[in-house]
């Protein structure tokens, strides 16, 4: 089994022998090693926002069930944060950037400057024996950390549980999806919309090797079904698409910046359409709900935007409204696309794929089934923007639990004016 993708910039082949923490070994060694959203929001943020505050919490949804306490990593985490943000951007990376036709040269200068503020993130353990990661400071510093630093709380931890026994399985399993593609690029009809997967998986991978591993593997097999990855490195290193637009915390700011709450989500998308003129345009549904979404989702958002993306909720109702949203406003869904990444399998995507494809467009972004299905326990981490401009912020989504927010009174406000019961 052959791994290394790059050996100027890590080894990328899997440790099959320890099972002890590697804390001299830096995990993240790429600035690049990031997904593509970050990017993309933190240029717009750049451009339009660049003043904007904000304060990101972890969370370990699944903490009870994990099979050491996350406060165990605690010092190696600490390391690897140190590691982080001695990281620069090279010239071969920032020439790749260049290159991508949404990226401003204006943004490439800047990143060519960009370095990571180790004072803008700590880390510390809460009267629960809980990991707790905070990080606090400008935007355009702030929300470039999360990706990396939930990466690196992956590794960490499966790093004490990696054996010979939990590779092999994982090879096993990777074997299976391999077998599961070419039986599946059998059966697609040349008249009927492609079935595309990307990798949207660096934020709960198994490794940073483990990860490229699977993606090489995957777009060898199907090039034609496993097109693009969200990790910006592994798409410059493999030579495929990159893939993303926004994320839940870019349309969570405008609730607290200068527009009135009500209407934060056209804010949103209008900021994202001026920077972007027609690119990256996959509008996220799910921050206040898909039913408030679809009433500031009009006729002019609904011709500039190409499709939607949906990441929590029923994806067979949520595809079906936004189906009947576009045919209500008059608009063929079959020159749309709908874009799944909510808890993927490739057969769950295979049959949203075959259920819809008749009558819109569909593509699927595919994380932890894909970089880190290993037959162990995985951590159910996020790192989510709670305060924006010394305001609380939040996301309703449309699966029960996923809400993080510390202020009761601001989320019992936002259901309000968004009209939207409460889950409980």
């Amino acid at each position: 089994m052959t791994n290394n993708i790059d050996n100027n910039n890590a080894d990328n082949s899997p440790n099959k022998n320890s099972t002890q923490p590697q804390t001299s070994t830096p995990i993240i060694t790429s600035l690049l090693d990031n997904d593509l959203y970050k990017f993309t929001m933190l240029q717009a943020m750049l451009h339009q926002f660049p003043q904007t505050h904000g304060v990101y919490r972890f969370r370990c949804r699944n903490y009870k069930e994990t099979t050491y306490p996350l406060k165990d990593i605690q010092t190696d985490l600490e390391q690897q944060l140190d590691h982080l943000c001695e990281l620069r951007f090279s010239q071969d990376e920032l020439d790749y950037l260049r290159s991508l036709r949404f990226i401003g040269s204006d943004f490439v200068d800047y990143l060519e400057l960009f370095q990571l503020k180790r004072r803008f993130i700590t880390v510390s353990i809460d009267s629960k024996d809980r990991l707790c990661i905070d990080i606090e400071g400008p935007m355009i510093q702030a929300m470039f950390f999360e990706i990396f630093v939930l990466a690196i709380v992956n590794e960490l931890y499966y790093q004490r549980l990696s054996t010979p026994a939990v590779l092999a399985e994982g090879e096993q399993r990777l074997q299976q999806k391999v077998e599961r593609l070419h039986e599946l690029a059998g059966q697609q009809q040349r008249n009927h919309p492609p079935f595309i997967i990307a990798d949207f998986g660096t934020r709960r991978r198994f490794s940073k090797s483990w990860q490229a591993h699977v993606v090489k593997t995957l777009h060898k097999a199907e090039p034609s079904i496993v097109r693009g990855t969200s990790n910006v490195y592994l798409a410059k290193t493999l030579k495929m698409t990159p893939i993303g637009t926004m994320a839940h915390e870019f349309m969570q700011a405008f609730q607290a910046l200068d527009v009135r709450l009500r209407d934060s989500q056209k804010a949103a998308l209008e900021a994202w359409v001026h920077e972007y003129r027609g690119d990256l345009g996959i509008a996220l549904t799910d921050v206040v709900g898909m039913d408030a979404f679809l009433k500031d989702f009009d006729l002019y958002f609904a011709k500039l935007f190409d499709g939607l993306r949906h990441d929590s909720g029923d994806p067979y109702v949520w595809g079906e409204k936004a189906i009947a949203h576009y045919q209500k406003l008059k608009i063929d869904p079959k020159t749309k696309i709908l874009t799944f990444s909510d808890g993927l399998t490739i057969n769950k995507a295979w049959e949203l794929h075959q259920y819809f494809k008749e009558r819109i467009k569909t593509s699927f972004g595919i994380g932890t089934n894909l970089t880190n299905d290993m037959g162990l326990t995985q951590l159910n981490i996020v790192l989510k923007l709670v305060e924006c401009n010394g305001q609380p912020v939040a996301k309703l989504s449309d699966s029960p639990g996923k809400t993080m927010i510390n202020n009761d009174t601001y989320l019992a406000y936002l259901r309000q004016v968004f009209d939207i019961e409460d889950e409980n």
